[in-house]
């Protein structure tokens, strides 16, 4: 079995309205809710073959928090930079692309297209919210074959569940 789960980004800052998309940091929410979302995910028993992250700040910034709670040092995430501004289509191509040694995923991005994957896997999301995760879990052995037909969401969570 191979598991994805889709972590987006926690809630970014628009202190600096100069400041490009790309470049915006996590706001004192962002700050709060991705230890808390990390920690927990952490407690549920999940250990990740491997992190993968946009490179946006406000992604590799919450990709950080889950290293840290993994208790993975921050030099192994793996900086995706197709992820930023991907398409729905882009994000599968990427996971189809995995090494197959690899069986669980952490992935780091963005909305509206995060909300999108989740949807091409059975979820019925309007938006995954700031910090919002997804499992989907794929019955099969290579990532090559990574589909809806073999693989479903297995669960949503996001920070206001928690409070």
């Amino acid at each position: 079995m191979k598991t994805v789960f889709l972590v987006r980004h926690a809630k970014s800052s628009w202190d600096h309205p100069g400041l490009r998309d790309f470049d915006r940091p996590l706001g004192d929410r962002g700050i709060k809710d991705a230890p808390k979302m990390a920690a927990w995910l952490a407690g549920t028993g999940v250990r990740p073959d491997a992190l993968v992250s946009s490179t946006a700040n406000r992604a590799l910034t919450t990709a950080g928090y889950f290293a840290e709670a993994f208790g993975i040092d921050e030099k192994e995430i793996r900086e995706e930079p197709a992820i930023y501004e991907a398409f729905t289509q882009t994000i599968i191509d990427l996971i189809r692309a995995f090494p197959d040694d690899w069986q669980t995923v952490l992935m780091f991005g963005h909305n509206p297209t995060f909300t999108s994957v989740a949807n091409q896997f059975s979820a019925r999301l309007d938006n995954l919210p700031t910090c919002g995760i997804v499992r989907i879990d794929g019955q099969m052995n290579r990532w090559s074959e990574w589909s809806s037909g073999k693989a479903m969401v297995a669960g949503i969570w996001y920070p206001k569940l928690f409070k």
